[in-house]
């Protein structure tokens, strides 16, 4: 089973009914819905599940990197049984404008896959976790979803939404045509900027680009974007939330280019 329990607390009730004229007991209706799909096991024991998650209508979700206006998803799967690691494949977002702000995630419906490394291969895997997410409408929400799966071990044949699901995620280095990536840090007095240059063919549209740096209480902002023929180039500030100096691995840098045509996600960055 899937479960779902919003975090509303009461100074939160009070700008949603003056927002959207509803009721309290309307308000705790949850805005999003969840169940785990059973997916197959890979050749290499590896197996392959996912979450499917309905939105209502007006409501959003985020992803991974959530922009300046959203909250980051969180998962912890410490009470997992036969469990050894998780990997999330993220579908292409969708890029929101919002009161003059921006922030990146998913409307509607969307089905995020899972690849399952078992502690004992062969076996069945409970997985048993907590997804904590955002979920906004006029307002934004905090949301736990709790589930509770038992994933039979036995090979069965992919599942057509969830290879759909792992179809839409973005392009590769390879299969985007990157040609070079490289990252130019600069000191500031209370963090570093980073400028990314990629020379990749247009994805299409208007591009956004999001950097990740990877390094844990470190915040990003958002990157400043634009393209000169097949060089897309992106500016940002880094900041650590303690304030202190951090030390940049450009080999862990992230960075993801949205456009209206695809995505292109990009693992690491040389010296520019």
């Amino acid at each position: 089973m899937f479960h779902t329990r919003a975090f509303l607390a009461a100074f939160v009730l009070a700008p949603l009914i003056a927002l959207t004229g509803v009721s309290p007991a309307m308000a705790q209706e949850s805005p999003i819905s969840g169940r785990i799909i059973q997916g197959w096991t890979l050749p290499d024991g590896r197996m392959v599940a996912g979450l499917d998650l309905t939105l209502q209508p007006g409501w959003k979700t985020y992803w991974r990197a959530p922009g300046d206006a959203g909250i980051p998803p969180q998962f912890d799967w410490s009470r997992a049984r036969n469990v050894g690691r998780v990997d999330i494949t993220w579908p292409t977002p969708h890029v929101f404008h919002q009161n003059g702000m921006r922030s990146i995630g998913y409307k509607d419906h969307v089905v995020i896959p899972l690849h399952i490394q078992p502690k004992a291969l062969g076996r069945a895997v409970r997985l048993r976790g907590e997804m904590d997410l955002g979920v906004c409408s006029d307002i934004c929400v905090p949301h736990r979803l709790d589930f509770d799966t038992t994933l039979d071990a036995a090979p069965v044949k992919p599942v057509p939404t969830l290879a759909a699901a792992l179809a839409q995620a973005p392009f590769s280095r390879r299969e985007a045509g990157v040609i070079a990536a490289t990252c130019t840090l600069r000191p500031l007095d209370d963090g570093m900027e980073v400028t990314v240059r990629v020379q990749v063919p247009s994805s299409g549209g208007t591009e956004v680009a999001v950097i990740e740096p990877n390094i844990p209480g470190v915040w990003t902002s958002e990157a400043q974007t634009s393209r000169q023929g097949n060089v897309l180039s992106a500016t940002a500030q880094m900041m650590h939330n303690s304030g202190r100096p951090f030390a940049v691995n450009r080999s862990a840098m992230r960075i993801t280019i949205l456009g209206s045509k695809h995505a292109v996600d990009i693992q690491g960055c040389t010296a520019g």
